[in-house]
C-alpha cells in the first residue's frame, strides 16, 4: 500500500481508515514544510509587533485577559499540563491513531502557525506506532482540547503512551522508537491541541463502518427477498425515478443487481410487508445520511480550523470560531436516525421471517414444528438490541451548559455524537446477523428454490459458518459467530456487495 501524502487536501475517510488500521504510513507533501514555515514567522512577526495572540502571549478561556510573559516553552507546557482533564477509559490504538492522522492532516493546510519541527515529530510518532494513551471523556465538541492534551503531551515526553501493544510512559515509548521529546515554541501547545481531530478521526471510521454494514444490509435484504418470495416489482427502476428520493434510486439498484438473474421467478404477492417493499426508501435515506457525514467529516480532516488563524499569504493571525463543530454533530446526529431507522426495518424483515409462517413458510421456521421454539426466541433479543439502537439515537447535541465563565457558552458534542454512533453501527450488525441467519433458514425451507448468483453467494456465505436449524439449539451461539465474520472483515459475502457500497 503506497503511503499517505500529506499536502493540506485531499485526504479522505478511507486514507484515515487505513492508515489507522493498516499501519500505512504517511509522507509529508514537498510543498508542505515551507507553508508551515511562512506561517510560523508570520506568527512570531505579529507577536514581535505586540499583537494580542490569543494563547501565544495571552491566556486562555477565562483568562483571556491575562497576558504571558517569560518562558513561552513553560507557559507552553503549563498550558497542556492545566488542560490535561480527560478521564474515564481509553480509546483504542485505532481511534488515537485515526486521531493522530486527522491532526496531521489538518495541520498541513498550514493555518495553525506550528513549528514546522514539531509537525514533523507528529507524523514520526505516528509512523514508528508510538500512541498518547487517551482518556475517552472530556470533550463537548468546542474543539477536542482536554483529549488532545495526550498526544502534545506524549511529544514532550511526558504522561502514557502505548508502544508494541505496551502501555509505558512517553519518554520510554520514544526511546524505544528512536524518537526524541520536542521543546515547544510559542503557541505550539495550542496548535496541537485546539482542534477536533478526535471527533473528525473517530468519524472517519464510523463512516466507513457504516459504509461497510451499509452493504451487508443489502445483502440481508436481497437474500430476505428470496426466502420471503417477495414480489421484485418494488425495485424497477422506472419506480424509483417516478419519486427520485435521496439515495432511494441507488438503493433499489443494488438490491435489484443483487437479485439479477436471467429469468425472475413470478410473484407470491402483490404486496409485501413495508419494512420488505419500502427498502429502497429506507436505504436510499441511509445513503444520503452516510454521504453528508463524509462530506462534513473530510471537509474538517482538509480545513485549517485553528484559533486563532494564520493567513500565510495575507500575514495575519486572526481569531477565529472555526474550531466548533455544529455541521459535523449535526450530520452523525442524523446519520444515527437514518441507522436507527435502517435497524429498525430490519428486525420487522426478522419478526416475519419468524412468524406465525407467512408466505409458505413454517411457523417460527422451524423445520420439525410442534413444541419447536424455532427462530421465535431471538424476537426478543433482536428487540432488545433496537431498543438499545432507539436510545442512543437520542439527540445530544444540544446538551450543554456555558463553562469558563460563560465564555465558551455553546458547544457541540460532536465527540459524543460520533461515539454514539459508532456504538449504533456496531449494534446494527448484529441485527443484520439475525436477518441473515433467518433468511438463510427461509431459503432452505422453500425447496427446489433456486436463488440468484449473487445471492447464492450470500447464502453459501451464511452457510459456510452457520448450519440450518433443524431441532432447537442455542442460536445466540450461531448469532456470535456470524456476528463475528460481519464485524472483523471474514465475512465472505462481500463478493456480493454492489459496486455502488464497494
Amino acid at each position: 500500500m503506497s503511503a499517505l501524502v500529506l499536502a493540506g487536501a485531499g485526504v479522505s475517510v478511507g486514507d484515515v481508515a487505513t492508515v489507522a488500521r493498516q499501519a500505512r504510513k504517511v509522507e509529508i507533501g514537498p510543498d508542505v514544510i515551507g507553508k508551515l514555515d511562512k506561517a510560523r514567522k508570520v506568527l512570531d512577526q505579529a507577536a514581535a509587533s505586540g499583537q494580542q495572540i490569543y494563547g501565544l502571549n495571552t491566556g486562555l478561556g477565562a483568562n483571556l485577559g491575562t497576558s504571558v510573559e517569560g518562558d513561552a516553552s513553560a507557559f507552553q507546557r503549563q498550558l497542556l499540563q492545566g488542560r490535561s482533564g480527560a478521564v474515564g477509559e481509553t480509546l483504542p490504538v485505532e481511534a488515537v491513531r485515526a486521531t493522530m492522522v486527522a491532526r496531521a492532516s489538518m495541520l498541513s493546510a498550514g493555518g495553525s502557525g506550528l513549528s514546522p519541527m514539531v509537525f514533523v515529530a507528529l507524523v514520526d510518532a505516528l509512523n514508528a506506532g508510538v500512541h498518547p494513551v487517551m482518556p475517552s471523556l472530556g470533550s463537548i465538541g468546542a474543539g477536542d482540547l482536554v483529549l488532545m492534551t495526550a498526544l502534545a503531551r506524549l511529544l514532550i515526553g511526558e504522561g502514557e503512551a502505548d508502544y508494541q501493544g505496551r502501555r509505558m510512559p512517553a519518554t520510554k515509548a520514544l526511546m524505544m522508537a528512536r524518537l526524541a521529546p520536542i521543546s515547544l515554541a510559542p503557541k505550539d501547545g495550542l496548535s496541537l491541541i485546539n482542534a477536533s481531530a478526535v471527533s473528525a478521526g473517530s468519524g472517519a471510521l464510523a463512516i466507513t463502518d457504516a459504509l461497510s454494514a451499509l452493504a451487508q444490509q443489502q445483502q440481508a435484504g436481497a437474500l430476505t427477498m428470496e426466502g420471503f418470495g417477495a414480489n421484485r416489482t418494488i425495485l424497477d427502476p422506472r419506480l424509483q425515478m417516478a419519486r427520485p428520493a435521496a439515495g432511494q434510486q441507488e438503493a433499489a439498484k443494488a438490491l435489484h443487481d443483487l437479485l439479477a438473474r436471467d429469468e425472475m421467478p413470478a410473484p407470491t404477492t402483490i404486496q409485501d410487508p413495508l419494512s420488505i417493499r419500502c427498502m429502497p426508501s429506507i436505504h436510499g435515506a441511509l445513503i444520503e445520511a452516510i454521504g453528508q457525514a463524509k462530506s462534513a467529516v473530510e471537509i474538517e480532516l482538509n480545513a485549517a480550523a485553528d484559533n486563532p488563524l494564520v493567513i500565510g499569504d495575507d500575514e495575519l493571525v486572526m481569531s477565529t470560531g472555526n474550531f466548533h463543530t455544529a455541521a459535523l454533530s449535526l450530520a452523525f446526529e442524523t446519520l444515527g436516525l437514518a441507522i436507527a431507522q435502517c435497524a429498525a426495518a430490519s428486525v420487522a424483515r426478522f419478526i416475519q421471517l419468524t412468524g406465525s409462517g407467512r408466505n409458505g413458510l413454517t411457523k417460527y421456521l422451524s423445520p420439525i414444528g410442534g413444541a419447536s421454539a424455532g427462530f421465535v426466541p431471538l424476537q426478543k433479543t433482536a428487540t432488545s438490541i433496537l431498543a438499545a439502537i432507539r436510545h442512543k439515537a437520542n439527540p445530544v447535541m444540544l446538551d450543554f451548559l456555558p463553562v469558563s465563565e460563560g465564555v465558551e457558552d455553546h458547544a457541540t458534542q460532536s465527540p459524543l455524537a460520533v461515539s454514539k454512533c459508532a456504538g449504533m453501527i456496531a449494534l446494527w450488525r448484529r441485527l443484520i446477523a439475525f436477518e441473515l441467519m433467518a433468511a438463510a433458514q427461509a431459503v432452505d425451507l422453500r425447496e427446489g428454490l433456486t436463488l440468484a448468483p449473487r445471492t447464492g453467494a450470500i447464502y453459501a456465505a451464511v452457510r459456510a459458518h452457520v448450519s440450518m436449524l433443524k431441532d432447537d439449539r442455542p442460536l445466540g451461539n450461531d448469532a456470535e459467530v456470524l456476528h463475528a465474520m460481519l464485524a472483523d472483515g471474514a465475512w465472505r459475502g462481500a463478493a456480493a456487495v454492489s459496486k455502488e457500497t464497494e
